[in-house]
């Protein structure tokens, strides 16, 4: 079990992802929900989102990771509404004192003024242009984007100063920021990754209580592809004996609507989000969850997870290469095996500033 839960008497969850909200791993103190009998009967109250901000001090994150195309990415939100179970982004959260669980979907953390951040910090005579991505821990187009726009005041700065960016999404308010993203792509500057996981919309609905069901996904797909924006179907993550037979009729769907690219990486379970997920999946699957885990641990040398450079995203054994050959054949069958675009980086030009002197050359 993924640990006591805070949850307490008489609060009620509505199109969540988790059920529990165990304190997170660098807390001293667990919280338990316990009914002492003394408090009145009161209505049943539905949790909702709660959104904080703050002030953002840097807004470039950097990586050494070798597993990853990238080394810096942007982060206008901390936790994410979508609610998606498996979410790897999940333990992220601990590091605020907040549950990998419930409260990763419902106490969420909006970073307003990290445009101007990332204006300074691109400003800098020694920052070395390559493309950021976005969208890689939390998604930067969950529901509160919609008010908050912080997102776009990110493109904003970026398509100002002819930064590549690369974006993955499931949000459909990606659609609204087309005016910004087209324009950037059809310099080369701009490409975006839709995450489409199952074809199943009650799978779906179970797995990402929050996200946009698949074929409003799909529609994301072709109006982007139909702006002249490159697209990559991501079907990520792949889940053993759960979604792993749609591997091929989802990149069928994603070429479909318009997609240029395909990719696919197994489930990962990092730390507090194993538990959450084998909650889940006995609560939701029961008769299938030992066949779900019992593959998952396969990928992983005979754990939930193994977090080692070179075989975390792949996995590892003999289900790990068959899914890897049944993606390539897929890719090579759909016209989806060329390889991702290359974004340009000759075009960064720091924008003038209001006061700035001008050159005669």
């Amino acid at each position: 079990m993924s640990g006591p839960s805070s949850i307490l008497p008489g609060q009620r969850l509505r199109a969540r992802g988790a059920d529990s909200n165990a304190s997170g791993r660098f807390e001293a103190t667990a919280r338990v929900a316990f009914d002492d009998g003394w408090d009145l009967a009161e209505e049943d109250r539905l949790v909702e989102t709660e959104v904080r901000q703050e002030r953002p001090r840097s807004a470039l994150t950097f990586n050494r990771s070798p597993d990853l195309p990238f080394d810096r990415s942007i982060n206008p939100y901390r936790g994410c509404e979508h609610g998606c179970i498996y979410c790897y982004a999940r333990p992220s959260h601990a590091f605020l004192n907040l549950s990998p669980g419930l409260d990763f979907e419902t106490r969420l953390i909006a970073r307003p003024g990290i445009a101007e951040v990332l204006d300074r910090e691109l400003r800098r005579p020694a920052y070395k242009v390559a493309p950021i991505a976005i969208g890689t821990n939390t998604d930067p187009y969950q529901p509160v984007e919609r008010d908050l726009g912080i997102m776009r005041e990110v493109l904003r700065v970026l398509a100002a100063f002819r930064h590549p960016v690369w974006i993955t999404t499931r949000g459909t308010t990606i659609e609204r920021d087309i005016d910004l993203i087209a324009p950037m792509a059809a310099q080369g500057l701009a490409a975006v990754s839709i995450s489409v996981t199952t074809l199943d919309a009650d799978l779906a609905r179970r797995m990402e209580p929050r996200a946009p069901a698949p074929r409003r996904r799909l529609q994301i797909i072709r109006r982007l592809a139909e702006a002249g924006v490159p697209v990559r179907i991501q079907v990520s993550p792949l889940i053993p004996a759960l979604t792993d037979h749609e591997l091929e009729s989802v990149m069928q769907a994603g070429r479909d609507a318009g997609a240029r690219f395909a990719n696919s990486i197994p489930l990962r379970l990092p730390l507090e989000v194993a538990g959450l997920f084998r909650d889940w999946l006995e609560a939701t699957f029961p008769d299938r969850a030992s066949r779900v885990m019992g593959r998952v641990r396969e990928l992983h040398g005979g754990r939930d997870y193994d977090p080692e450079f070179g075989t975390r995203m792949r996995g590892q054994g003999l289900w790990a290469d068959l899914i890897h050959r049944r993606a390539e054949l897929a890719r090579r069958r759909l016209g989806l095996d060329e390889g991702l675009p290359a974004l340009r980086c000759d075009l960064f030009q720091p924008p003038a500033r209001t006061g700035d002197q001008l050159t005669l050359f």
